[in-house]
């Protein structure tokens, strides 16, 4: 790792001189066959390697930009693949380290594709699943059996955003030869350096934050060097790989994502701590506030927040909930986050959570880069409308 400094860092990692050709960002190369001048010239390419054009597949300076950049923000990683979204880079990952017969513990927090993959794909190739409550810490030991093989993490968790503690885990399951995975889209290694934490495998949907802008499809596994074999082998069998335009709508918002991500937490505080007063308002569960399970390792292992939150209103119905989200004027309506937009949408964790309980609708913001101000009274008066239906 350079001596840099994290914002220089930030600016100028992947744009070696050999693939910018003399310009500010890596050209886009849109290839699949790449032309040699001998057979002599096409033997040497193999195998694939970063910085060797050999199949489109294999990459091209676009996509190895993006994959040095993001494997220099994790200290300790030793390579970054990239996948067509976050979805298929979660199973990209599960399916490097897992056969038949083994047993993966997985957070019940977790994002519902991941869940999904889980009970179905998993489970018919003989791949059992134990879903674990995310606070266990240290006490996954007693958890781990004879088959455990992996453990993934999810933190903040989906929905209901219990930050886990990380370093407790993976000591545990580095003790006992046992592979970590972290869904890690929410802090990016901006704010959670997942590698450094002991993680073995850091998975990215950049579609979020790393993109920005909420206009690319794609996924990120950024490995230890353990790892690293077992994790580019399963991706060139399954011919995973990512398009060189979304890899360069990646890097264009790579470089932003520093500056972006201090005004999403500004914001979302802001936001977070207006709500938390509100009588409407239960509950806010954003790991920057105190209140938040888990907020003692966000403050230990975090470098900030995101802008990604939810409430659990007090009282009222689903059609209450749906009253307040359709009227708000400055908030979409729709999936994903992580873009400049701010989003609400309806949440459901009882729908697939099964260690624990939540009372009251959810509702998951996203706060954006608009002035709070506006979005603040925005959701002021959607709350008129939440109370309007008691």
């Amino acid at each position: 790792m350079s001596a840099d400094k994290p914002d220089t860092r930030l600016v100028e990692l992947g744009r070696r001189k050999e693939w910018t050709s003399g310009v500010v960002n890596p050209p886009l190369y849109r290839a699949s066959t790449i032309l040699f001048d001998s057979i002599a010239d096409m033997e040497a390419a193999e195998p694939p390697t970063d910085g060797r054009l050999q199949y489109g597949r294999n990459g091209t300076p676009t996509t190895w930009a993006l994959c040095e950049a993001l494997t220099g923000l994790e200290p300790g990683a030793a390579m970054t693949r990239l996948y067509p979204s976050g979805a298929a880079a979660v199973a990209g990952a599960l399916l490097a380290l897992l056969s038949a017969g083994d047993e993966l513990l997985m957070v019940d927090s977790a994002y519902g594709p991941t869940r999904a993959l889980c009970n179905t794909l998993l489970k018919r190739m003989g791949i059992a699943t134990r879903y674990y409550d995310p606070m266990v810490g240290a006490g996954i030991a007693d958890l781990i059996g004879e088959r455990t093989r992996a453990i993934f993490l999810e933190s903040p968790g989906t929905h209901t955003f219990e930050v886990q503690d990380v370093p407790a885990i993976c000591a545990v399951a580095r003790d006992r030869g046992i592979a970590t995975l972290i869904d890690n889209t929410w802090a990016t290694p901006w704010l959670f350096p997942a590698i450094a934490a002991g993680v073995d495998m850091s998975i990215l949907a950049c579609t979020k934050y790393i993109g920005g802008h909420a206009d690319v499809m794609l996924g990120t596994v950024t490995a230890t060097a353990e790892f690293a074999p077992r994790l580019d082998q399963a991706r060139r069998m399954l011919g995973q790989t990512a398009g060189a335009d979304d890899a360069w709508l990646a890097l264009r918002g790579l470089r932003t994502l520093g500056i972006r991500l201090q005004r999403h937490e500004e914001n979302a505080l802001r936001v977070a701590r207006w709500l938390d007063e509100q009588p409407q308002v239960a509950r806010v569960l954003y790991p920057a506030l105190e209140s938040c399970p888990g907020h003692e390792y966000w403050v230990r292992d975090f470098k900030g927040a995101s802008g990604l939150f939810a409430i659990v209103m007090k009282g009222g119905d689903k059609a209450d909930r749906a009253r307040m989200i359709d009227g708000l004027r400055h908030f979409g309506i729709g999936y994903s986050w992580g873009g400049f937009e701010s989003l609400a949408v309806p949440a459901d964790p009882t729908r697939t959570a099964t260690t624990t309980d939540w009372e009251g609708p959810l509702v998951r913001l996203h706060i954006g880069l608009e002035d709070p101000d506006d979005l603040i009274a925005d959701l002021a008066a959607g709350l008129d409308r939440y109370r309007a239906g008691e």
